[in-house]
């Protein structure tokens, strides 16, 4: 399984980074239908207010909730009380935001073994995760 950070998937939308859409693209399209792309609550949430209000030609809400739907249909770890604490934990015991601890809380318990993201340090191993930088 790969998790795709919400930066990932918000780079499919972003007219301004034709490269990073570009790469995004490849990879949402090479993972996404062979099943092995997954995502959380978090990502999603995230998605919908960063399309709808950070892009440069942002999406319309309806648009937004269209994509939502769509990525809905991927594997979604549901965000629960545990995987809040193991996040605060993970935040606790290392050099992550809380933020950035419950992207990899969910990754691992989904039993991703890449985690594409350009927030997290590229080529970094957590416990059986691997970081990876798609655009370095």
């Amino acid at each position: 399984m790969i998790f795709f950070d919400t930066n990932i998937l918000v780079y499919l939308f972003d007219t301004s980074a034709r490269d990073k859409r570009r790469r995004a693209k490849e990879l949402f399209e090479r993972h996404g239908p062979l099943g092995e792309a997954v995502i959380s609550t978090q990502v999603l949430q995230e998605f919908y207010v960063a399309v709808t209000r950070k892009l440069s030609r942002p999406l319309s809400g309806e648009m937004a909730l269209n994509v939502l739907r769509e990525l809905s249909s991927l594997p979604v770890v549901q965000v629960d009380t545990d995987l809040v604490l193991a996040a605060a934990r993970r935040s606790i015991g290392s050099q992550l935001s809380y933020w950035d601890g419950l992207i990899v809380e969910s990754a691992l318990r989904a039993g991703a073994e890449t985690l594409f993201s350009e927030d997290l340090q590229h080529g970094q191993a957590i416990e059986s995760l691997r970081i990876v930088n798609p655009f370095a």
